[in-house]
């Protein structure tokens, strides 16, 4: 199977098996997104959702969050990974946001990188599932997926993986890819012992073609 073969069946399979793959993050506008997003690196979706309801009763606009104090925010989410870290870069990223954008959350990778606690994956999801912008994130999940179904090859990086990705996704379907390749990894493609018994994607897949009795 060549690679522009394999991209074909996986984008087919996906949009047949999974075609309204969204986010898991819990959100109502970009601003909720970007403190979810900012406070889901190395930690689930599930924790994150836990924590965010309180955050955001407390903290609902990113004025309210830039006057906070480290003491304010920090038992809020306290139970999520590099709570301390996270904490600084919330009210770092509020501060920001009031006062160099105006309120707003940026709408482009240029300015969301600038913002502390956001590197391109999460200035990646930003774009593509709050301003529907091709955009591919790249987690771990889909740094892990895409080299083992043979998407990318020799990809040391996740900017290698994403660029690998976007020459060969269709621009349109970039952002739902990026929710494809999360949840496969999530649920199937696991990282110590995959679902590969479970996997639609066997027959396209060079991990399973080339593990014995995967």
């Amino acid at each position: 199977m060549t690679k522009k073969e394999r991209y074909a069946f996986v984008i087919d399979w996906f949009q047949k098996n999974m075609p309204d793959a969204e986010t898991e993050l819990h959100y109502t506008d970009p601003y909720e997104l970007l403190v979810a997003v900012i406070l889901s690196a190395q930690c689930t979706d599930k924790r994150v959702n836990l924590v965010t309801p309180a955050l955001f009763k407390k903290f609902p606009t990113p004025e309210r969050l830039a006057k906070a104090e480290f003491d304010d925010v920090e038992p809020l989410i306290r139970s999520v990974s590099f709570a301390n870290n996270k904490t600084r870069h919330l009210i770092g990223m509020a501060k920001m946001v009031v006062e160099k954008f105006h309120s707003q959350v940026p709408d482009n990778m240029e300015d969301l990188v600038q913002l502390p606690g956001v590197g391109r994956k999460t200035a990646n999801v930003i774009v593509s599932v709050v301003f529907h912008q091709p955009g591919m994130a790249v987690d771990t999940h889909v740094f892990r997926v895409s080299a083992r179904i043979g998407l990318t090859t020799n990809a040391k990086t996740p900017l290698q993986t994403e660029q690998q990705l976007v020459a060969n996704i269709p621009r349109e379907l970039l952002a739902i890819a990026h929710h494809w390749l999360i949840l496969h990894g999530r649920y199937v493609c696991v990282a110590r012992r995959p679902k590969c018994e479970q996997c639609g994607l066997q027959s396209a897949c060079k991990y399973y073609q080339q593990t014995p009795n995967p």
